[in-house]
């Protein structure tokens, strides 16, 4: 397990992935009665992804989870290449139609959430940015002038541009003064470091306490750093907004299945319903395929032509 570590952070995977990638490895070693991975080849993984899916009917994208891991495992780790897998079980599910928000709906939402929640919230919304990427935004990510936000940790580490809403703008001035009294305490006390990614502190090494760096929603306390051991603050925990999202959804009337994430597939879909061009719309999601921004026409009120139910069609008169 050390060398499964040692690989993932030589090639720069993120902390989330580690854990992800340990976890599978751990269940897959147990499953086999705690077997060496060396002594074990396609035979055994082929077993373990079949159970997953036949005995613990994970969705699809958790056995490739699985999958994934094991192939690190094997290529990176153990410099095995994989035959071809026969006989695995697959998870085989039709795409979900994702979950949106009305205007109306999402404006009331966040309207039962209050201080940064609300704020992030909104940035969620207006700008169509993913739970992590709100949460991992620094300070130097905003950009007031061009009114516009750049998403650098974005899923498959792709960098993208999105929109600042107008309305938004003094609210994120007034919180970033607040947050900057914060770290300037924090230096005032010998702190104020951030993380960094890759190895951006070896070459900056005073930017870990740069203003620039820091992040835009910082944790209310100190955390230790789970890499290097030191002291420093992390950005806010996702679980903290997911909480409030949920009680405002409640608390709003909304009887649909939302969270957090079902601001962004709002965001997508109700640009795509105000006529902008669906690339347009790929782009501000990051998506790599136009396939998967898609999947908000089906959602949309006028996927294409404009449709009228038959029902709301007036009965003819002979």
């Amino acid at each position: 397990m050390d060398r499964v570590r040692w690989h993932l952070r030589v090639k720069h995977y993120s902390i989330r992935t580690e854990q992800l990638y340990l976890h599978w490895i751990r269940r897959f070693i147990l499953f086999h009665a705690k077997r060496h991975p060396g002594e074990m080849g396609e035979e055994e993984i082929a077993a373990f992804l079949s159970h997953l899916a036949i005995h613990d009917h994970v969705a699809a994208s958790t056995q490739n989870q699985a999958f994934s891991a094991l192939l690190f495992l094997y290529q990176q780790v153990l410099d095995r290449k994989l035959q071809y897998l026969a006989g695995v079980e697959r998870v085989s599910r039709p795409p979900k139609l994702p979950v949106v928000l009305t205007k109306n709906e999402a404006h009331a939402v966040i309207a039962h959430l209050r201080g940064d929640y609300r704020l992030m919230a909104e940035l969620l919304y207006g700008s169509g940015l993913r739970l992590l990427e709100c949460l991992r935004l620094r300070v130097k990510d905003i950009d007031f002038g061009y009114s516009q936000i750049t998403v650098r940790e974005g899923k498959g580490m792709r960098e993208r541009i999105t929109l600042l809403p107008a309305r938004l703008k003094q609210p994120l001035r007034e919180h970033l003064d607040r947050v900057k009294k914060i770290h300037g305490a924090d230096l005032g006390r010998g702190g104020g470091k951030v993380y960094l990614p890759f190895a951006l502190k070896r070459k900056y090494p005073n930017a870990e306490r740069d203003w620039r760096w820091q992040y835009v929603f910082p944790a209310p306390k100190l955390s230790i750093d789970p890499r290097s051991g030191e002291p420093r603050r992390h950005h806010g925990h996702e679980k903290n907004l997911q909480n409030a999202v949920k009680q405002a959804i409640y608390a709003a009337g909304v009887p649909k299945a939302a969270s957090c994430h079902t601001f962004r597939h709002s965001f997508a879909t109700h640009l795509l319903e105000a006529g902008y061009d669906i690339r347009t719309v790929q782009e501000l999601l990051g998506h790599k395929d136009v396939s998967t921004t898609m999947i908000y026409t089906h959602v949309c009120n006028k996927p294409g032509l404009g449709i009228r139910s038959p029902l709301d069609n007036p009965a003819e008169t002979n």
